[in-house]
């Protein structure tokens, strides 16, 4: 299926993790089907996709950026609407699990907030003037956090919540522009971050195949190519009237009945 992506430009925050990451993946799916990636991240790692992609012929476009700064994200803008003329597509992917609980302080707590939501606010006030030109669309990353819990992680919880009252507000706020807005929902990932922390955890192999128990659909996590693919298809006019909307990418983890949960080894 064609997704009219071609030539788009797409602003991805939180884009230069690890290979493998959700949002390295995402951009290089954009790329694939002809999009163009625009990098907003402050990891230098941004810099070398970028070239990767100008290597093969792809146009991209990395922007290293403090996304809890606002004069850099509004920086970060400038610089994209200064080559491009345009934004059509926002996707704020930042993320980071930083376990800021009850003990946290206050400064970790609002670090926490101005990393995990207080950024896609940033990115989506100063790229609307031109979502607004493009009547082009947003979509947040969420977490299942936000609906369950966790526990140890007030600042990510309340972050991810707020994250999904966004994706509503906007849709509601930005109707009248044909501005579209969308969330998509994550339980299990098995990112590099994933790896890196159950490299950290007393017995993870046996750890990691509990949670892999506990996801209903094929017991399994999900993959980052199927959130990518399922953010490709919520970006494009093949969901031009999908807005408002939590899509959940998580195998049945939050929702279904857990009598499905497997007892095999």
């Amino acid at each position: 299926m064609d997704l009219h992506l071609k030539g788009k430009i797409v602003v991805v925050s939180g884009s230069a993790g690890k290979e493998g990451s959700i949002g390295e993946t995402i951009i290089n799916r954009l790329a694939d089907e002809g999009a163009i990636p625009v990098l907003v991240d402050r990891n230098s790692r941004g810099f070398g996709y970028a070239e990767a992609f100008q290597k093969k012929g792809i146009d991209s476009l990395f922007v290293q950026t403090d996304v809890t700064n606002p004069d850099e994200m509004q920086n970060a803008v400038n610089k994209i609407v200064e080559k491009y003329g345009r934004i059509d597509v926002v996707i704020n992917n930042v993320g980071v699990n930083d376990g800021a609980g009850l003990d946290a302080t206050y400064e970790e707590f609002m670090d926490s907030l101005k990393l995990n939501v207080v950024s896609y606010f940033l990115l989506v006030k100063f790229a609307l003037p031109y979502l607004k030109e493009s009547k082009g669309n947003i979509l947040n990353i969420g977490s299942k956090v936000a609906l369950t819990g966790q526990g140890g992680t007030s600042g990510y919880a309340a972050a991810k919540g707020g994250v999904l009252g966004l994706t509503r507000e906007w849709a509601v706020d930005l109707i009248q522009y044909g501005i579209r807005s969308n969330a998509i929902i994550i339980a299990e990932c098995y990112t590099p971050a994933y790896e890196d922390w159950i490299k950290t955890v007393p017995d993870g192999e046996a750890v990691l195949k509990k949670i892999n128990k506990s996801i209903p659909f094929e017991s399994r996590m999900t993959t980052t190519e199927e959130i990518a693919d399922t953010a490709l298809f919520i970006i494009s006019d093949r969901s031009s009237h999908t807005t408002g909307q939590f899509v959940f990418v998580e195998g049945g983890y939050v929702h279904l009945d857990r009598a499905l949960i497997s007892d095999v080894n």
